[in-house]
């Protein structure tokens, strides 16, 4: 979704719901029932019925936990998204691992969020992501990010992807990974938003990746710049 969404009553939110767990599952969809603007319009307890009952209720968001009897939520994501292109996913999670949450966002989730979050804060992750925003838990992110750029093992070349930007796309890349917005990118770089956007849709396609956020997490791969540019 690239245009932001606003949900009625009327015009709900549609929401799948897949947790192992019955007194989790049941407790999620209760809550979200309860909102005037979300509707719970199906559930799976594993990754079969999942992929079988999803694509039948035509969801907005999918509601996903990650580690699951037989499979898990990732796979599941990748599948509903590559069926549906506009489905927003939130991965839904006991664990709080970086590699998971990597797995998520490259798997083309919108958000990841702990089960130990309040129900108001799960609400509004929903809404976001429905609305077509990311949702990703920020100590969970800020710690992946600091895994990624200190990672041990890792050498200074490139992945051919991100040696395929031109200068300007890099720059651009390296700012999206820094959090700015578009009108911040123009007035860093000194470009219009349109010309920024163009920008953006031009490495994403290089990169191979539909999201903004995914583009911010190999952002993270960028050497640092040169700091005698100014």
């Amino acid at each position: 979704m690239t245009e932001a969404r606003t949900f009625t009553a009327q015009d709900p939110i549609r929401v799948f719901l897949l947790d192992d767990h019955e007194v989790v599952r049941r407790g999620v969809m209760d809550l979200l029932d309860a909102e005037d603007d979300i509707n719970v319009v199906g559930d799976a307890a594993n990754v079969e019925h999942a992929l079988v009952r999803a694509p039948a209720v035509r969801p907005h968001v999918a509601v996903l936990d990650v580690r699951l009897p037989d499979g898990d939520g990732i796979t599941v994501c990748r599948e509903l998204r590559n069926q549906m292109p506009d489905l927003a996913v939130l991965m839904l999670t006991s664990f709080d691992e970086e590699d998971a949450l990597l797995d998520a966002i490259m798997a083309g989730a919108s958000g990841y969020v702990l089960k130990q979050i309040k129900g108001t804060d799960l609400v509004s992750a929903v809404r976001t992501v429905a609305s077509g925003q990311s949702m990703l838990d920020p100590a969970t992110t800020a710690r992946l990010m600091r895994t990624l750029r200190t990672e041990p093992d890792q050498t200074p070349q490139e992945a051919p992807e991100i040696a395929a930007l031109s200068p300007r796309e890099r720059e651009v890349l390296a700012l999206i990974g820094d959090g700015l917005t578009n009108r911040e990118i123009g007035k860093r770089l000194y470009l219009s938003e349109k010309t920024v956007k163009n920008h953006i849709s031009r490495l994403l396609s290089k990169l191979g990746v539909q999201r903004r956020v995914q583009a911010a997490v190999l952002a993270t791969h960028l050497q640092q710049p040169d700091p005698t540019r100014h």
